[in-house]
Parts: structure tokens; sequence; C-alpha cells
């Protein structure tokens, strides 16, 4: 109760107001508001027995009168209660008044719930604001009983009155009266039992409903159940809870990079509590750039949140960053939680976080993680449309593989806000609620407005493995906190079998290859095994399309990509030569980390061979977790060579287009581009019979006698000695010749020596990988063994 006001009348006498011959009595009238108490049944008990106490025999039919005697203040309580239930009304104490000898209640008021009018004067309402002002429910209704003790020790009716000034509740509905919604013995054992098989209150007054035989006959609301549930847990809870805090003292004991945080509450009884592995802050550092935050399942009997912190390692299995459990769901529990968490993940936030719709969640992300990009998870949200839409999904039996079709498979923000809107006019659903609050937070789940941030997903249409549960099959709704922390082990013990599985897997076994592009070699040996495959499908993939010239603008060329006959369903991608950088309209390649098929036919018929260094994210490729920081381009001399070599080519034939477009206007620029082009050719082909001839190396000239070597080093000195001298045109040409050659043959040489020194370093990132895979088979081996 939030108020309780007691007036004392002192020195009021006369025997109409007390025991008869007791003068000494002292008058205490309480006042209590029965809006502000807490929404409970109020049970009515005997002496504090803790019994409930119901009238037995000819009174459950009979009327309160003047005179009326009872066995005890309980008994007159519990009659006059029992009576209102008949009748359709809620009761509760008005006043008492005590004896001045020895204190005890002389006498007792029995009202009728909505007797008097709320006190608007209180000094509780004046002093602040009323943020949800509660509806009105005293009406000064005056039906009410009192009774006073006599000299025998019996209770006496001294007053009733019938009468009251508002509609009264129909039996069916009486069940919901404050009064009358009493918890028995046998409901507390059925929920007890259903509680700890992990049913939810709804599951558990559904149960009842049928065991009873109807909702009235219960006897209390599911909101009564709810309650009651929440303070069993409540018990509970004290005494497990330690279980919980003495595992993550002996984690971190074990384990000073285990980290561990407990928020206390306001009684400083229980906090919320969160922890972090140092594995899973390792693995925060190579696959961190995306979260996914699942709060949607209650993983304990306490129904507590168990929310775990995963992300999606370098073969797209979910991978764990820290695990909480939430005592609330307040935006301050969330606040608290993801500071503690970006704390224990050495404060770098994720380029992007997934979690389940909510306001709150939204609201602490926003204040927590800034410049994050938050996503709702569109599965979630389809889960919840089958319960808010089911009415519309039986009326029509169309509408869901419309609605999915709408969400899903929309190429453009234009494309998606015409379907929605036409789907919607279509079924008349525009002014339905649950789908106009999912339509205003549409920029954080719908796809096309969020293709362009990366959230390490393969497929837009498809569900995500990240998107599962990290801990399915291991904790469910029955698991408690003493079996919690053995099957969370299992979890991660079969996670990190998998991982492993899959690292063997990518390093000692090849894939098929189905073309012959050196493209797909360079990507079967750069990516895992999954990613490859994915990669593969891509590949394969632009064989379906082409790619036709739509745009040209000197330095951007713009690409029509699209199926044979089917340019009505055409991507565009935007490719700089120069640069190598291509971006499409569907923006795979921003939401996933892997080059759509559309960019891969644009690099088709543009002769790109091999993959550019900036399109291979490391946390994609087998060397994702390697220690070993190498530079963002393909460690082989061969695809280097291709690479620059297709730089060349596509510039070359770039310039040349824009020359031929010149040189054709008039027949006087087509005349002059026909001289330009002949002496340039006369001038390639000077500098490409040079680039055979012997190249000097270190005072030596390659492939050339010791004697012959001498005379050069002797002409050489005298360049030197005469070097005041000026050189004739061709004198000064071949030097530069010579000198341009000595350069070129040690960059070669120089990128042998960087490509040797990267293949030893992958040589040693691979077998360390391999012995880390040989001593986790070793430890897996010995558990089964024990």
């Amino acid at each position: 109760m939030d108020s309780e006001v007691l007036e004392f009348d002192i020195g009021l006498g006369g025997g109409s107001s007390g025991r008869e011959g007791d003068d000494d009595a002292m008058d205490i009238s309480h006042h209590v508001d029965e809006e502000d108490m807490v929404d409970s049944p109020i049970p009515i008990t005997a002496g504090g027995s803790g019994e409930i106490f119901l009238p037995e025999g000819d009174l459950l039919d009979l009327e309160p009168y003047e005179g009326m005697e009872f066995e005890s203040e309980e008994a007159a309580k519990a009659f006059y209660n029992s009576y209102a239930r008949r009748v359709g009304f809620s009761t509760r104490v008005s006043s008492s008044r005590r004896s001045r000898r020895d204190g005890a209640i002389i006498q007792r008021q029995f009202v009728c719930a909505k007797e008097g009018f709320r006190n608007l004067n209180e000094k509780r309402t004046k002093d602040r604001e009323i943020k949800r002002p509660r509806t009105i429910t005293r009406v000064g209704c005056k039906a009410s009983l009192s009774v006073k003790m006599q000299d025998s020790g019996k209770w006496v009716v001294s007053g009733f009155v019938k009468e009251h000034n508002h509609e009264l509740v129909p039996p069916d509905q009486v069940h919901c009266l404050r009064s009358h919604r009493q918890i028995s013995g046998p409901a507390k054992t059925l929920i007890d039992t259903l509680q700890a098989a992990g049913m939810g209150p709804r599951r558990i007054m559904s149960a009842l409903i049928k065991e009873y035989g109807g909702i009235s006959k219960v006897g209390f609301t599911e909101v009564d159940c709810r309650n009651y549930m929440r303070n069993n847990r409540q018990r509970s809870l004290e005494g497990d809870i330690q279980l919980l805090l003495d595992y993550l003292k002996q984690m971190h004991t074990e384990s000073p990079n285990f980290f561990y945080a407990v928020q206390g509450d306001e009684d400083q009884s229980m906090g919320n509590v969160f922890w972090a592995d140092p594995k899973a802050r390792t693995n925060y550092t190579y696959f961190g750039d995306t979260v996914t935050f699942d709060t949607t399942y209650r993983s304990n009997r306490y129904r507590l949140p168990f929310a775990p912190f995963t992300g999606v390692n370098h073969h797209g299995q979910p991978v764990l960053f820290g695990c909480a459990f939430l005592i609330n769901e307040s935006e301050a529990s969330f606040i608290w939680l993801f500071k503690t968490w970006l704390m224990a993940m050495s404060g770098c936030p994720p380029v992007s976080i997934t979690t389940d719709h909510d306001a709150v969640i939204r609201s602490a992300i926003t204040q927590v993680f800034p410049d994050t990009r938050h996503r709702f998870c569109k599965w979630h949200i389809f889960k919840k449309c089958q319960e808010k839409l089911s009415h519309v999904f039986l009326q029509h039996p169309h509408f869901e593989a419309e609605f999915h079709k709408c969400v899903n498979l929309t190429e453009s923000i234009e494309e998606f806000e015409s379907c929605w809107l036409s789907l919607f006019d279509r079924y008349e659903l525009r002014d339905h609620e649950w789908l106009q609050t999912i339509y205003a937070a549409r920029r954080q789940w719908v796809p096309v407005y969020l293709r362009d941030t990366f959230f390490a997903e393969m497929s837009i249409t498809q569900r995500s493995d990240s998107m599962n549960s990290y801990f399915d099959g291991y904790v469910n709704a029955s698991t408690n906190l003493n079996q919690f922390f053995k099957l969370y082990e299992k979890a991660l013990e079969s996670r990190n079998e998998k991982e492993v599985k899959a690292d063997y897997d990518t390093m000692n076994t090849s894939p098929v290859l189905k073309t012959p592009s050196p493209m797909e070699r360079q990507a079967s040996e750069l990516y895992t095994r999954k990613l490859f495959m994915r990669f593969q499908e891509e590949l394969v993939g632009t064989l379906t399309f082409m790619a036709s010239k739509a745009e040209d603008d000197g330095e951007i060329i713009t690409y029509q990509v699209a199926k044979f006959r089917e340019d009505h369903k055409a991507y565009y991608v935007k490719f700089n030569v120069l640069e190598m950088k291509a971006s499409c309209t569907c923006q795979m390649f921003e939401f996933s980390g892997l080059l759509c098929r559309h960019v891969l036919a644009v690099f088709r018929v543009t002769n790109v061979l091999t993959l550019p260094s900036h399109y291979i994210l490391k946390r994609w490729t087998r060397n994702a977790k390697s220690s070993v920081i190498l530079e963002e381009r393909s460690n082989d001399v061969y695809t280097n060579y291709l690479e620059s070599h297709t730089v060349r080519f596509n510039t070359l034939r770039h310039e040349t287009f824009k020359f031929v477009d010149e040189g054709a206007k008039s027949i006087e620029i087509y005349n002059v581009a026909i001289d330009a082009l002949q002496e340039a050719a006369k001038r390639v082909s000077l500098v490409a019979k040079n680039e055979g001839k012997p190249t000097m190396v270190n005072g030596r000239i390659r492939g050339r006698s010791a004697g012959d070597a001498n005379r050069a080093n002797i002409v050489s000195g005298n360049h030197r000695a005469i070097s005041s001298q000026p050189l004739s045109e061709d004198d000064m040409d071949k030097k530069i010749r010579e000198l341009t050659n000595e350069l070129d043959f040690a960059s070669r040489k120089c990128e042998v020596y960087r490509a040797n020194l990267l293949s030893v370093l992958k040589d040693i990132e691979d077998h360390k990988l391999q012995l880390s895979i040989k001593v986790q088979n070793i430890k897996i081996s010995m558990k089964d063994s024990l």
C-alpha cells in the first residue's frame, strides 16, 4: 500500500461506540485507496493461522442483519465477503476501534470497495506529477457492515447498510473483484508443479480453467497467477543465485581474463549478471563486426531472460561474445548490460547489431552504441505476425506468402513502399495497429533499408545460422541454475568441436572447381570451405547473366547486368577501371562481404581475372584468426602478375576507346589519329625489343661472360669519368633504358622475396592450425575414453 492515514479519536465514550460498559476506547480509522494497492488477491485469514476462513452451512445463503453473532472478527469478515461475492461487489476494511486498556480491536467496519472518494489533495499528489493517472473507482457508496465485540468474546452486527449507488457485477465477472481473487491451496500446488515443468502463466491459466470448469470457478486472474509465480521465482533465486556467483568467481580464479560483473538491484539482494570467457573476448577481436543480442526465449525455470551475445565466425557458424542473466528488462538494465559488455570487449563497438523488436532495447542501444547500425530481427517479426495476424491468415490464405514476398523480394525502397501500400489496400489493413507499428520501424528490419550495412549474412531471403540460438538443444525452459552451467559448458564444447571440424575440412581437403577461372582457384585457396562454396555459386551464376555498357562518363562505366531477355529485372554495376572498384545496386558485398554475380559478370567481360585485394575480407578467409598481419592482397606472384596485367589492359583499352571515339568524328581528325597511332606503334615496338636485351644487375651484365662484364664495368667507369661532358640523345636514351630495366628487375626480385616470405608465414600459420586441431582431437578422445 502506498498510503495509510490513521485518524485517532481520543476520549470518545459511550456504549454505542465500544464494548458495552467500556468507556476507555480508542478509535482508529484506516483509509486505503483500492486503486493504489498491489494487484494481487487479498486472502482472508483467521487468527494469523494462514488458512482461509470460509463460512459454512446456512450462513452461505443468509443476508446480514443487526444482532447477528459471529465467533470471531475473521468469521464476520469472511461472511460479509461471501455475501458480497453472491451479490456482486468487493469489500475492504474501512475503520477499526481499539480498547484504551489493552489496545485490542473492539470494533470493525467493512465497506463496499467503492465507498468514499479518492483524496486528490494528498501530499503525494501535490509534490510529484502523476504520469499515468489511474481510473476513479470510489463513488461514495454507503453499503457497509459494522461489528463490535461483546463481553462474551463474540462479535455482533451493530450496523448494516444494504443499498449500493452503483451497478453490481454479474456472477460471471465477480472473480475479477479484488476481495474475491484468492489462490487456494490446491491451485498453488498445481501452479508450482506446472511452473517447475517450464510452463508460463498463460498456459497454466488455461490448464486451471480446464481443471476447474471455467474462469469464474478458478477464483483469480492471470495477473494473480503471474504475481504468485514471480514471488516463487524470487524465493527460489535467493537460495540458488549463490551457485551462479560461486561459478563465476571460480572461473575468474582459474583464468584472470574471465570477465564477469554483477549489478545490484534496489534491494541489493539480486542483480543482473554478465560474463564473458577469454575465448569469447578473443573471438570478438576477429569477428566482432556484427553482433546478435537474443532475449527472445527464457532459458530456465525462473523465466529470467538469458541473453547471449553472438556473432558469425569465418565458417558462418555462431560464435559467442558473452552472456547475461537479467532480472528485469528495463531500459536501465539494458544500458548497464551494453556498457558492461562493451567494457569487456575493450570498448570497441560493432558495426551492426541485431535484436528482437523492442522499443526499450532500441532506446538503450541508441544511448550506448550511437554509431552502430541497429536492426530488428526480421524472423522474430514474422513470428509475431503469425500471432497478431492469425485472423487475417485464416481469412486470406494467400496473404502470408504475399507479405513475405513484399518484404524479402523487393529490390528497392520505392518498390517496397509501392508493394506494401498495394498489398494492404487490397486486404483493407491500412488501419491495423500492429502493421502500422512495424511499418513505422521498417528502416530497422526490412532488407532494402539495410543492405548498405555489413551483417555477415549470405542471403537476404534465407535465415542466417547466426539468428539461431547458440544454445539450442542444450538449454530449455526446465533448466535450473544448478544444471545450467553444465549444459552451458557442453554447448561451448560442441560449438568448438564444430569449428575445429570446419577448420580441418578447409585445410585438408580441396573443393571441386567448376570453371577454369583463375579467380575461382584464387578464392578456393583464400576462403574457408563454406564461404568458397557460397562464392562459387555466385561465380557460376555469372554464366546466366549478360553485362552491357549502359553509360560511360570517362572515369566510371555503368553496366546493365541481366539475364537473357529479362532486361526488366536488370541490376546496375558501376565500375571504376583505374581503381578496380565496382558497386552493384543489389549491395550484396556491403551486406555480406562477398561479391555478387552481377559484379563478377562485369569482371568477366572486362577481363578482370582475379579478385582485387579490397574485395577479400580477412574475416571470411582461412587465416581470419591469424596473428600474422598480411597486406590485404593476394600472396601469390602469379596472382599479382595477373592483377597488374589486368589493370594495365583495362586502362589501355579504356583510353583507346576514348581515342577512337574522338578520332572518328571527321576525316581530318581521323588522319591525325592514324599518324599518331603509327608513331605510337613504332615507339612501343622499340621498347618491346629493348626489353629483351641484357640488363645490368649489381654492376654485372646478366647473361654475359666475365670478360664482357669487365668491359662493361670499364665502359661504366668511363661514363662516370666523363659524366661532365654532354651525352648524345641516343646515349641518354640507352642509359635510361638500362637503368629502367635494372630497376624493373630489382622490383621483380623484391616481389619474389616478398612472395616467398608470405608463403613461409602462411605455412607457419597452417602448421599452427593443424597442431591446434590435433590437440583438440586428442582432448576429445581423452574425454570420450574417460
